[in-house]
């Protein structure tokens, strides 16, 4: 068992891998776009992932539903990918994991900065 299996799971490991199948069955403009969304929602996401997996799920499930409908990828997403996977992860308001690890270390250097003055 690797590592990352026995920090996550292989649940997220196989959730993934079916994630990445079923866009394999989509057009190539939509594969596309699939690459862009993942890439866009991973600063949101925690650790592991698993937090995005919910999310993930739903953005796959519209691509499939308007491919089978015979939108083009314009007329879903929009010009704004990013935009769009900001608002899935919770509007332009969400933290990401930057925002997290930067409130971490303000913390940490004032609680330092206290012991130094005090």
């Amino acid at each position: 068992m690797s590592f990352w299996e026995t920090i996550t799971g292989s649940d997220l490991t196989r959730e993934w891998k079916a994630f990445e199948a079923r866009a394999q069955a989509l057009p190539a403009d939509y594969q596309a776009a699939w690459e862009q969304i993942k890439g866009s929602l991973f600063p949101y996401g925690d650790f592991s992932g698993r937090n995005l997996t919910p999310i993930v799920d739903a953005a796959l499930g519209l691509l499939e539903e308007t491919a089978a409908d015979g939108q083009s990828i314009g007329e879903v997403l929009g010009d704004d990918i990013p935009g769009f996977c900001a608002a899935l992860a919770g509007g332009k308001q969400a933290r990401t994991y930057r925002d997290r690890w930067r409130e971490q270390l303000n913390r940490n250097v004032a609680r330092k900065l206290a012991r130094l003055g005090g």
